[in-house]
């Protein structure tokens, strides 16, 4: 068994894991997230803000202290779609390394490839779509993997279409948005998916289901149960459909933010992007063809854990690309 520890900088959330590894596969987890909204602004400015820089530095020193507390020998770290779109991502890069990670901004196709292997993990031979709806992008990745065949990947593609990126590219206007541009920004994100889509021939390739992770489906599945607390166990392998997702869509779209807060089952500083990450998430289905989608919480982190498992094992992983590790003092 080989103990791990992976911090994952997105555009909305900053994570934690802490993972023991035997076989490849994990077999014990530790997660913490935490919104730091780090792409706050990004889409207007091009630049992360010194506000949302300092939120997630916090909370890379608390992960630090809980990786040291949980005795994980090695840790990495990755940033996503706002540290690929940002002009100024090189600073918050220097203060990380300060702190004595080697973190990595990974190309969108590594973040979609990694977040397969990890999902894949419960869908031995299966043959599988699987989109990592985030903040600013959206990974779709299409194979399968087994005990025989290994990791078989057939398709990877990055879409810049996340929910952060839809709010304040289309939906900031008004509290609620209106109407029209809620339309505007499904047609958008619409024309996105079906021309990633139809240039990966993903229809073609006919996975047999959809599943999807990231934080506006899992908060999909919570609204819908009124989970409160948030139980990850009821939201693991989940399944939704599309009149769920249109419904759930409805309800955001009629409702101020100050009521989407409210909701049970919604982190309350989730309450801004929800609507538009489940804008995007209907029409990811609808491009996709899917009537009904499967959430899964084995996302990139498992998939990142497995492969620095196997690197701190002296082996290769299963990707090709490898994480860049650090020793935890």
């Amino acid at each position: 068994m080989t103990r791990v520890a992976c911090i994952d900088i997105g555009t909305v959330t900053a994570r934690l894991a802490v993972a023991d590894v035997e076989g490849g596969r994990v077999t014990r987890m530790l997660k913490q997230s935490t919104i730091c909204n780090l792409g706050e602004g990004l889409t207007r400015t091009g630049m992360i803000c010194e506000a949302a820089a300092g939120r997630v530095l916090a909370c890379v020193d608390s992960y630090l202290a809980a990786a040291r507390q949980a005795r994980a020998p090695r840790i990495c770290c990755t940033l996503t779609s706002a540290a690929r779109d940002a002009g100024n991502s090189d600073a918050l890069l220097a203060e990380l390394a300060a702190r004595g990670l080697h973190a990595q901004v990974i190309p969108g196709e590594v973040e979609g490839s990694l977040t397969f292997l990890g999902v894949a993990q419960d869908f031995a031979d299966r043959e599988i779509l699987v989109a990592d709806n985030g903040g600013g992008s959206t990974e779709i990745a299409v194979g399968s993997m087994g005990a025989e065949r290994g990791l078989a990947l057939d398709r990877v593609r990055s879409v810049d279409v996340g929910c952060r990126r839809m709010t304040e590219k289309f939906l900031s206007a008004g509290d609620p948005p209106s109407m029209a541009d809620v339309e505007r920004a499904r047609r958008w994100a619409r024309g996105m998916f079906d021309d990633a889509v139809a240039a990966e021939g993903v229809r073609e390739l006919a996975p047999e289901l959809m599943v999807t992770t990231g934080g506006t489906v899992t908060s999909l599945v919570a609204v819908k149960l009124g989970l409160e607390p948030y139980d990850p166990r009821r939201v693991h392998l989940a399944e939704l459909s599309r009149e769920d997702v249109e419904a759930l869509l409805a309800r955001f779209a009629s409702a101020t933010e100050a009521e989407r807060a409210a909701m049970a089952g919604l982190q309350p500083k989730r309450a801004n992007v929800i609507l538009g990450g489940t804008i995007a998430v209907a029409a990811l289905m609808e491009s996709c063809g899917f009537e009904r989608l499967t959430v899964s919480e084995s996302d990139l982190l498992f998939g990142l854990s497995i492969c620095a498992a196997a690197l701190a094992d002296g082996g290769a992983s299963p990707l090709g690309w490898e994480p860049d590790l650090s020793e935890l003092r």
